[in-house]
């Protein structure tokens, strides 16, 4: 079988769909939950889009009210699954074209979402639609099941959806990097948190007002806004900050209003899985204003992010660094700041740990780190335990097999610290799209993928389903 001219054959007609699915800003919507769109009606209408258009291949469609749904093929009490995912990141700032205008654009298709996770989303429909026009005989079902949540650190959706339908018994998600991805670290979502409290003291500098910064901790935030007030010498904060911006080479305004400072200041985003690789806007501007005179539960805060964060991506600084051979080290993502003079503090936290990590002293030390400064963590603190699957799975073996056939490179396991809907299954993996050196630009601004290199991906994901189910 010719998979990468099957493939071929489909290339326009998914560059067509795909289009058409990255139009819907499924984000996040508090404010349009309702019956079936249990997360808002952007994302419900991107899972109704795909639902329709599986339909609409011939597919069996299901939706668990909004949670998420599936798409089936084939016929048998047994069953592979691919998990993917229908929601989006914020689309940031800073765009050279409209994030939800998708373009085309030297053969690269821009887009929030078409790399995480709508673009091979689609590529995993098109790979089962290839085996159905062929007529392949399978003996197990193939199901597509498409997550409404899956940037949302809590995964209520997939877990709604697997409390009324069965998990797979193996599959994977088309959410990471090729060859395979047979281990992802552990997740841990928490949020350093100073309720308000009026407290007794002396301010002889300025005060801080404000501090905010980021929408979601899975990402490296990449603006922050500042308010100061009362202080003295506003042009002087003002020459300090513009000298700053020059030594960082870093982007920023700052402005002067009824005596009140206002500083802003842009970083550059990134997945929160490689907080290194981004510039933290938050962590930028407490790097400034530690050199300002700030009133005492201001410093205190900047203090927090300067001597725990700042420089601290791999936990050395809150006592939390470990790493393992099987997954690397831990990492820190620091990716919501929210501070209010007169209301709470917060500092949002993506750490990503290694398999082998004691989980309950790492939430020991950090417990311990913040108290230092008068906050605490969170209880509705979310963790993702660590996953792994061996290598002489049946699994493992099979999409080993399919990718050393269709590229001729061996397919070595990968570790990462990202989170996919592989660690959903019991056997479970990610595998693909991106291709070893290949750029993965997911929760960035430009957003893309490279319309070539999905379509040999699509390839693939034919013949590895087709080897899974057969």
């Amino acid at each position: 079988m010719n998979w990468k001219k099957e493939a071929e054959r489909q290339k326009d007609a998914y560059l067509a769909s795909t289009i058409e699915f990255l139009k819907i800003p499924s984000v996040l919507d508090e404010t349009t939950i309702g019956e079936n769109a249990p997360f808002g009606r952007p994302i419900a209408e991107a899972l109704e889009y795909i639902l329709d258009f599986c339909k609409e291949l011939g597919f069996t469609v299901h939706n668990e009210q909004g949670y998420a749904g599936h798409a089936d093929y084939g016929t048998g009490d047994e069953f592979i699954g691919i998990l993917c995912h229908v929601d989006v990141v914020p689309a940031g700032n800073d765009w050279t074209s409209p994030p939800f205008q998708p373009e085309v654009r030297e053969g690269r298709l821009y887009a929030r979402g078409s790399n995480d996770d709508k673009g091979p989303t689609m590529a995993a429909v098109y790979a089962v639609k290839i085996i159905k026009e062929l007529g392949l005989p399978l003996r197990k079902k193939i199901r597509l099941i498409f997550g409404t949540d899956e940037e949302n650190g809590e995964w209520l959706g997939i877990q709604k959806y697997f409390e009324q339908q069965p998990v797979p018994a193996m599959g994977f998600a088309p959410d990471a990097y090729f060859p395979i991805v047979s281990t992802e670290k552990g997740i841990l979502s928490c949020h350093f948190t100073q309720p308000y409290k009026t407290i007794s003291e002396k301010c002889t500098g300025w005060k801080l007002e404000s501090f905010v910064c980021g929408d979601r901790v899975n990402m490296v935030p990449d603006q922050v806004k500042v308010v100061l007030a009362g202080g003295e010498d506003a042009t002087a904060v003002e020459a300090a900050f513009a000298s700053f911006l020059q030594d960082h080479r870093i982007q920023g305004t700052a402005d002067v209003e009824s005596g009140k400072v206002l500083l802003s200041l842009e970083g550059i985003s990134h997945h929160a899985m490689e907080p290194d690789k981004g510039l933290n806007a938050g962590l930028a501007m407490a790097r400034f204003l530690k050199a300002i005179e700030l009133d005492e539960r201001g410093q205190k805060f900047i203090s927090l992010l300067c001597n725990h964060f700042v420089d601290g991506f791999f936990g050395d600084k809150l006592g939390i660094s470990v790493e393992d051979e099987i997954s690397g080290r831990l990492t820190v993502n620091p990716g919501t700041f929210y501070y209010v003079a007169e209301g709470d503090a917060q500092v949002g936290l993506s750490i990503r740990y290694p398999v082998t990590t004691d989980f309950a002293a790492v939430m020991n030390r950090l417990q311990e780190a913040a108290g230092l400064y008068d906050y605490h963590i969170s209880p509705d603190f979310v963790n993702k335990p660590p996953h792994h699957i061996g290598k002489d799975h049946e699994l493992i073996k099979t999409l080993q097999k399919v990718y050393e056939e269709q590229t001729g490179e061996p397919a070595e396991l990968l570790a990462i610290s990202g989170g996919t809907y592989g660690r959903a299954m019991k056997s479970g993996v990610a595998f693909g799209p991106f291709f070893p050196g290949e750029v993965d630009t997911a929760h960035q601004k430009d957003e893309y993928i490279d319309l070539e290199n999905m379509n040999r991906a699509i390839a693939i994901y034919a013949q590895a389903i087709y080897e899974l189910a057969k």
